[in-house]
């Protein structure tokens, strides 16, 4: 793509959204969990965790919060807390943000191919049924673990694109977070900036990142 694609009327032939932050302001529920999971072990929390555990998803950030402060439990045992604790959350509190699903609707319905690209774990996905069905929303749905690494490598992208078929360079990604958008951006995809409710969001750094940024889903006019 040589200029920034329109949202709508879509000039991409393809589209691949992140889901916390992006499509569902899940913020906060991650923050529940991570400051449980500190509180639990009478480690002090920061803000900066939740930035830097969205970004290396749950593997990578067992892994992190081990060396970082010494935590005792294996990668395993953190992964498998996290998701509990996260999926008894979705599952009663996690919803789509205001105009998100008309979006992807509209998308559908014009052809194009959609899918999730989530350092959520299926289990996590799973647990918002019948509320929200993931895999009713899209195509192809691919969560971190099946990766292997975080998202400031693109591979999580390409996996998704290469599920649906997709050639980058007529490829949309929806991403709220900067190392996403900036690995995205380099294998090629066109990527769109969602604002997000964390206040720690670098937004000036993400719209510079960017080739389109959006405030609210409800501001891409549909009619």
């Amino acid at each position: 793509m040589n200029k920034p694609p329109a949202l709508w009327p879509a000039d991409f032939e393809f589209a691949i959204f992140d889901f916390d932050g992006t499509l569902s302001a899940t913020e906060e529920l991650w923050e529940k969990v991570d400051r449980a999971f500190f509180a639990q072990r009478g480690i002090a929390y920061t803000p900066d965790v939740h930035q830097t555990l969205a970004t290396l998803g749950f593997t990578g950030g067992a892994h992190w919060v081990r060396e970082r402060f010494g935590v005792r439990d294996s990668v395993e045992d953190i992964c498998d807390e996290w998701n509990r604790m996260g999926a008894a959350l979705y599952a009663s509190e996690a919803t789509l943000r205001p105009g998100a699903e008309d979006y992807l609707g509209a998308l559908k319905r014009a052809g194009v191919p959609l899918a999730l690209a989530t350092t959520n774990d299926p289990q996590v996905l799973d647990s918002m049924a019948p509320r929200i069905r993931v895999g009713e929303l899209f195509d192809a749905v691919v969560c971190g673990k099946e990766v292997g690494v975080p998202k400031d490598r693109p591979d999580i992208y390409l996996e998704a694109a290469r599920r649906i078929g997709a050639d980058p360079a007529r490829t949309v990604v929806f991403e709220d977070i900067l190392a996403g958008t900036r690995s995205a951006k380099s294998a090629g995809f066109a990527v769109c900036a969602v604002a997000c409710t964390d206040p720690l969001q670098p937004r000036a750094k993400l719209q510079q990142a960017a080739d389109l940024w959006l405030d609210d889903w409800r501001d891409i006019p549909l009619d």
